[in-house]
C-alpha cells in the first residue's frame, strides 16, 4: 500500500491563503483612502471661510452706520475675521503646509448689492450658525470642534451681541 503524496502540502496552502488574505487586506484599506476624486475636490471648510470673512466686512461696514453699535459690530467683526483665520489654518494644515500660517487673505470680502443691514447681517449669522453645525455633524476630530465652537459664536453673535 503507497501513500500518494498531496500536490499540494499543508505548509504550502497556509502560506497562499495567507498571502491571499493578506493581499484583500491591503486591497481593502487602500481602497478607503483618498481617491483623485477627493484630491480634486475643494475643502469643505472652504465655504466657512469666504462666510465668515464676509460677515466680518458686513459688520464693518455697518459700524460706519450705526455708531451706537459700534462695540457689537467690532467685536463679531473681530470673531468673524479670527474664524476665517482658524478655518484657514486647519485647510493648510490638511494641505500639509509646512511653513508656519499666515492668513491667505489680508483683504475682505465686501458685500455686494444693496448696503447691508443689521437684519441682513443677523440672517447671514443665523445661516452661518446653522451652515457650521451642519458641516460640523459630517466632520470629526478637530475639524468638528472647530466648526461647533464656530457655531456656538454665530449663536452667540445673534442673540446676544445684535438687538
Amino acid at each position: 500500500m503507497s501513500l500518494e503524496r498531496p500536490a499540494v502540502s499543508r505548509r504550502t496552502l497556509l502560506r497562499w491563503s495567507s498571502i491571499a488574505v493578506g493581499g484583500l487586506g491591503l486591497a481593502t484599506t487602500t481602497a478607503c483612502g483618498v481617491s483623485d476624486d477627493d484630491a480634486d475636490r475643494p475643502d469643505p471648510l472652504e465655504s466657512q471661510i469666504t462666510r465668515a470673512r464676509t460677515d466680518a466686512a458686513i459688520a464693518t461696514t455697518l459700524i460706519a452706520r450705526d455708531p451706537g453699535l459700534a462695540g457689537a459690530l467690532g467685536t463679531i467683526a473681530s470673531e468673524r475675521t479670527a474664524h476665517a483665520d482658524a478655518l484657514e489654518a486647519e485647510v493648510a494644515r490638511m494641505q500639509g503646509a509646512t511653513t508656519s500660517f499666515t492668513p491667505s487673505s489680508t483683504t475682505t470680502v465686501t458685500p455686494t448689492g444693496d448696503a447691508a443691514g443689521l437684519e441682513q447681517l443677523r440672517e447671514r449669522l443665523t445661516r452661518s450658525q446653522r451652515e457650521a453645525a451642519d458641516l460640523a455633524r459630517t466632520l470629526s476630530g478637530y475639524r468638528a470642534g472647530l466648526l461647533a465652537s464656530i457655531s456656538a459664536s454665530c449663536a452667540v453673535q445673534t442673540e446676544v451681541l445684535l438687538p
